[in-house]
């Protein structure tokens, strides 16, 4: 439940700064790149994947993991959390959002 100072100070607000990181779609299905248990880079060797060289050594590898990804992405729906960012963008005069670099 929302308290009511959070309430009001929401309604006062001219500017709302959200910062988020991968974290908050990891609800919806999308890995996380870093979490100790199931992140990507767990599993997965960056070098490999996400650097000039390791597409050079093996691209079928590298296109293959990005379509991987891809298709994770265009499965997932929004999370309670991607809706009320959505809503608060919309109710608010202005608002950044912030997101973390994997």
């Amino acid at each position: 439940m929302i308290s009511e100072t959070l309430l009001t100070r929401l309604k006062e607000t001219k500017h709302l700064v959200v910062l988020t990181g991968a974290g908050i779609s990891a609800e919806s299905g999308i890995p996380t790149f870093r979490d100790a248990m199931t992140g990507l880079w767990k599993n997965y060797n960056p070098e490999k994947l996400s650097s000039a060289k390791g597409f050079s050594q093996d691209p079928a590898l590298a296109w293959g993991w990005y379509e991987w990804r891809r298709h994770k992405a265009l499965q997932a729906k929004p999370n309670s959390g991607h809706e009320t960012i959505a809503k608060l963008a919309t109710k608010l005069p202005k608002m950044t959002l912030i997101t973390q670099k994997p």
